[in-house]
């Protein structure tokens, strides 16, 4: 059975090339998409929910406070959420490459390629 790092292969790719030609994309998933994620996200949510409680206490209406305030928190929830959202993906797609290796679908392969990108 083909897994996606042969079809993908291009021929430019050496044997010692884990990823078999996506290199290119996987360090651009590792190193550019997820710390995005896992940090820039989550810093926004919080900036974002200070100004917001800012403005309401700046106003000085009680009830509008609170409602910042309610939404800072949940902002705060999420962004430790997120930040968290990458570990998880990697712990169970991790756990899911050891559980299903088998003669009929190797799936180590995707491992030694994300964990062999610097």
């Amino acid at each position: 059975m083909l897994n996606l790092f042969q079809i993908a292969d291009v021929g430019g790719a050496t044997i010692d090339d884990a990823c078999g030609g996506l290199t290119p994309i996987v360090k651009i998933i590792k190193n550019g998409v997820f710390p995005i994620v896992q940090i820039g996200i989550p810093i926004l949510l919080i900036v974002f929910g200070t100004i917001d409680l800012g403005k309401a206490v700046i106003s000085s209406d009680d009830k509008e406070v609170k409602q910042a305030q309610s939404r800072l928190i949940k902002r705060c929830i999420y962004a430790v959420a997120i930040f968290f959202i990458t570990t998880l993906v990697s712990i169970i797609m991790s756990l899911v490459a050891t559980g299903a290796d088998s003669d009929e679908t190797n799936t180590s392969g995707w491992a030694q390629c994300w964990n062999s990108i610097q």
